[in-house]
């Protein structure tokens, strides 16, 4: 049995159309009209996670935690939590990156993200210090330091912003013709609305690459 080095809690959709025209874009298996170069040099970032969207962020497990203890742990946790609908997703531009954001139901999803959260951190190891450096403090508001420092993450709670990321960080002249093309190459499979249905367990393998590894509908 592989094993992994740290584990996440995301959301990934579902068989069907949306989760396979992403997977094959991020795999750089599409290369489409109007785009500046081929689309695997514009995917390497995000293949490695594979396409999803961030609830708890990858961690180390805790001394005494393992895969199994993590899947208990999730599966319980999603008996307890109703799914989050949102109106739909829209193709935006963070910073460089192109990633999918939701439309409505972001008070929802907030909440929502801070439970899984909340819920899961008795699972992470302690931050070392070569991850407190990873994340480059330097760069966070003091509030990020904070929420870094208690939860090993920055961007949780208030902080919290729910994206499916589908670029590495384009150069700026990159940004309007790869937004074009992949608008028109993901309008007809994004879902109205959207809903997160799941609780995803994923692994990161010796190689760096995240696997999902468990399933769990929301039942609350």
């Amino acid at each position: 049995m592989e094993k992994f080095q740290r584990f996440a809690v995301y959301y990934a959709p579902r068989p069907g159309d949306f989760a396979d025209r992403a997977a094959r874009w991020l795999a750089g298996g599409t290369d489409l009209p109007g785009l500046p170069r081929p689309a695997r040099d514009l995917t390497g970032d995000p293949r490695r996670y594979g396409f999803h969207g961030t609830i708890r962020a990858p961690f180390r497990p805790a001394e005494g935690v393992d895969g199994s203890a993590i899947a208990a742990h999730v599966a319980a946790l999603a008996r307890t939590l109703d799914p989050v609908t949102c109106d739909g997703l829209v193709l935006a531009d963070l910073d460089g990156f192109l990633a999918l954001t939701p439309l409505g139901g972001e008070s929802a999803l907030m909440d929502f993200a801070a439970k899984v959260v909340d819920a899961t951190d008795v699972l992470r190891a302690p931050l070392t210090r070569a991850d407190i450096a990873r994340r480059r403090p330097d760069t966070l508001s003091t509030r990020q330091r904070a929420l870094l420092e208690v939860w090993g993450y920055p961007y949780v709670m208030e902080e919290f912003r729910f994206h499916l990321t589908l670029t590495n960080r384009l150069a700026e002249a990159e940004v309007a013709p790869v937004l074009a093309a992949l608008e028109a190459h993901v309008a007809p499979v994004l879902p109205q609305p959207f809903v997160i249905e799941d609780l995803c367990v994923f692994g990161e393998d010796a190689g760096g690459r995240f696997h999902l590894l468990h399933r769990y509908r929301l039942t609350g």
